[in-house]
């Protein structure tokens, strides 16, 4: 019995030295304090010279600066200019007062050994030679011999004519939802269509003629049902009565506007019929374009549910429709995020992106056969983006995520390939996630910066060719900033549910741990599958870094279902929101824990917003005997009641039981734990409803909970001063044990 009464006492002095007053005051400062702490962690390239020079500023100290010029061609980093005899010149032309190292210009060039710039609304010239500046009044600058004025004409281009546009012989109208045709040279009018009405018939909006005018497509547009959401602003600021507002929302089941193209003949009057068997149940047509002979129409098809999405072409002359490209994965077609069609009329070739062999790559297709005549890149790694695209070198420079497999596969790399996938090169091979700041082609430089949460950013100047590293152009310096006790993020990996996977996150800690206390885990969720959500890049700050000055360790993590890995990775979140990787992420969590055994799983909390208030919901649903306490804000908690792309995208269509299975509404009555619901009354991302249907469904199931709704708050709203408040006090309430120690 004593024993258990030392435990008890030692378990409350920990918790009474944690959420203190202190701690508050600590957090609510916490931006000031760490603010402005990290030098030299910004360029930005200004090319000059043709391109064989940039002049960037760098941040050498709070409010203080220093300029450099770069030699792009060696690399060598050398001061624009003396700074010292730069402030002394410009304060006596100026008469004011003038830092070296504040230097208040602006529009900086350089030309003819001669720095020009703006200060003091006024533009000036800094002769190095002399040391000197004078004023430039209105006068215009000297140009610079690669600035001359004819410098970008062709030698040709005087002698070159544009081709006379021909005119289109006939005018169509739509009247009363149906076609007509008439010739300009006379005759009468013509209705090419009869069976067009108000809900379903033909728009001015989306009408394409053939080059020569032969053929014509016009769309015929279908209504949908035009949901219209219902919310009410309860305190308007200009009146003193709440006001009734709506809006249009579409949800998932819904019945939605849809269009068709119609070919018709107006030479003789007629429509050629079109067959949409390749083009049934559309969730979205695109408006197409002839291809350049006339010979046919080409547009996208996206299926209604996502599971087939085409690339078709309609023959001007018959109205036969071809499939050129054809995407029927078993799950979805990523085609908001993963979609990539770049069509080349010249060559007759077109660059698709596809997940067809389990990865995201890129393929060359044969537009007149459809047939793949290269798959241009491939391997367990994805293409995260195209950069460039040149037909004529046959090349492309794109953004890869895992193409280095000693390093997270989710940071950010750019190579060079060939359309026929060979001569694969690597523009940038350092550890961390890359940001190509400016390509240099002139110069075949780029200039690129990388970094990770634990590493500040490094800027690189590399050859655009061959990726070789130039030099090291600027170091960022966090120093300043760590002798406040701010804590880099850690970088942890460790197996998912399949004993195989590597599931990555990071560990925050807060700027006055110490190892030997034991702290609550609080996970910062969102597992919406359009993105990975893990920072990968040097932050300073985070969502959650307010929060952990109060005594909590907290973690991100990033899920099976989410996305830039591989496509059976991302394809565990089909018809199945409500796992949200949670098997993942509990065995992360409990790796790290026994690695880290400050941290206590007794006390886990969970927070999030939009699909991430809809996750931490569901950590009590699901999960509540690892999460203690959950924050969610503005949640999408059943997937029916939110917006429809995004939600079909991941669930299809048509609307069925699996849409029950991940609600937090249905499942609400299995919710155990201490719940704070957030939610702002203006909502119009995430109908409010949502949440309101949760506490209507928590109230009939005699569960205990909070609800904090915001008025004249939208999506967000959780995040507000007021609400982000709450949330602090409500994880101390609940997993320190003691009551917040605010003012």
């Amino acid at each position: 019995m004593r024993m258990v009464l030392f435990c008890l006492l030692i378990s409350s002095v920990v918790a009474l030295a944690q959420g203190t007053q202190a701690d508050y005051e600590r957090s609510d400062a916490i931006y000031k304090i760490f603010s402005g702490k990290v030098i030299r962690d910004k360029v930005e390239p200004n090319w000059y010279e043709q391109e064989k020079r940039f002049w960037f500023r760098s941040n050498s100290g709070p409010g203080e600066y220093e300029f450099y010029t770069v030699d792009a061609l060696s690399g060598k980093k050398e001061f624009a200019f003396d700074h010292e005899k730069f402030a002394k010149a410009l304060a006596q032309a100026s008469g004011k007062n003038v830092l070296p190292k504040r230097l208040p210009i602006m529009n900086l060039s350089f030309q003819n050994d001669k720095v020009w710039f703006s200060a003091f609304n006024k533009n000036w010239q800094f002769d190095p030679s002399t040391n000197s500046v004078s004023e430039l009044g209105n006068k215009s600058k000297d140009k610079s011999p690669e600035s001359s004025s004819d410098e970008n004409i062709d030698e040709d281009q005087t002698q070159c004519q544009p081709s006379k546009k021909r005119d289109n012989p006939y005018i169509l109208t739509i009247k009363n939802h149906n076609v007509y045709i008439q010739s300009k040279s006379g005759g009468e009018e013509i209705q090419l269509t009869k069976d067009g009405t108000e809900t379903d018939g033909y728009t001015n909006g989306a009408i394409r003629w053939s080059p020569d005018f032969s053929r014509v497509i016009v769309y015929r547009n279908t209504k949908g049902d035009g949901r219209i959401v219902t919310i009410v602003e309860s305190s308007p600021k200009d009146q003193v009565q709440p006001k009734l507002l709506t809006y249009q929302y579409d949800k998932p089941g819904d019945k939605i506007p849809t269009r068709k193209p119609h070919l018709f003949d107006p030479k003789n009057a007629k429509e050629i019929p079109v067959s949409d068997e390749l083009f049934k149940n559309p969730y979205a047509i695109t408006v197409g374009n002839w291809t350049p002979d006339g010979k046919e129409f080409t547009f996208e098809f996206n299926q209604r549910g996502h599971q087939a999405y085409r690339y078709l072409a309609i023959e001007g002359e018959t109205g036969k429709v071809r499939t050129v490209i054809n995407e029927e994965p078993k799950t979805f077609f990523d085609y908001a995020h993963k979609k990539y069609l770049n069509h080349n009329p010249n060559t007759n070739e077109i660059i698709w992106m596809s997940e067809r062999d389990g990865w995201n790559h890129l393929y060359l297709i044969d537009f007149k056969t459809g047939e793949v005549k290269n798959q241009i890149t491939k391997g367990e790694w994805v293409v995260r983006g195209v950069e460039s695209v040149d037909f004529e070198k046959r090349e492309l420079i794109l953004r890869v995520g895992g193409i280095d497999p000693k390093q997270d596969p989710y940071y950010i790399h750019y190579i060079r390939i060939g359309f026929d996938g060979k001569n694969l090169v690597r523009l940038t091979e350092s550890d961390g996630t890359h940001t190509a700041i400016s390509f240099a082609p002139k110069s075949n430089r780029l200039v690129t910066t990388y970094s990770r949460v634990d590493l500040p950013p490094i800027t690189e100047l590399r050859d655009l060719s061959t990726g070789k590293l130039i030099s090291v152009i600027e170091t960022a310096d966090d120093s300043e900033l760590l002798k406040t006790g701010w804590k880099r993020p850690e970088r942890f990996v460790a197996k998912g549910r399949d004993g195989k996977t590597d599931i990555y996150g990071i560990i925050y800690r807060p700027s006055n741990f110490d190892p030997k206390k034991k702290y609550p885990v609080i996970e910062n969720i969102y597992a919406g599958p359009h993105a990975a959500h893990v920072p990968k890049a040097y932050s300073v700050f985070a969502n959650i870094t307010p929060i952990l000055e109060l005594g909590f360790v907290g973690v991100r993590i990033d899920g099976m279902g989410t996305s830039h890995r591989s496509k059976a990775f991302h394809d565990v979140c089909w018809k199945n929101l409500g796992d949200a990787g949670f098997p993942d992420r509990i065995l992360w969590i409990k790796a790290a824990a026994e690695k880290y055994p400050e941290m206590d799983l007794s006390r886990v909390g969970i927070y999030g917003g939009s699909a991430g208030g809809q996750n931490a919901m569901r950590a009590l649903i699901a999960h509540g005997d690892f999460y203690k306490v959950a924050v969610a804000d503005c949640g999408c908690h059943d997937n029916r009641m939110d917006k429809i792309w995004w939600n079909e995208l991941w669930m299809s269509y048509p609307v069925g039981p699996h849409y029950k299975e991940s609600s937090n509404v249905e499942q609400a009555h299995r919710m155990q734990g201490k719940l704070l619901l957030t939610v702002g009354e203006l909502d119009r991302n995430v109908d409010p409803a949502s949440t309101m249907q949760v506490v209507n469904a928590l109230i009939k199931a005699n569960k205990d909970f909070e609800l904090l709704v915001i008025p004249g708050g939208g999506h967000g709203a959780g995040e507000t001063p007021y609400a982000a408040r709450k949330r602090k006090d409500f994880f101390v309430r609940h997993l320190l044990g003691v009551e917040p120690r605010w003012k």
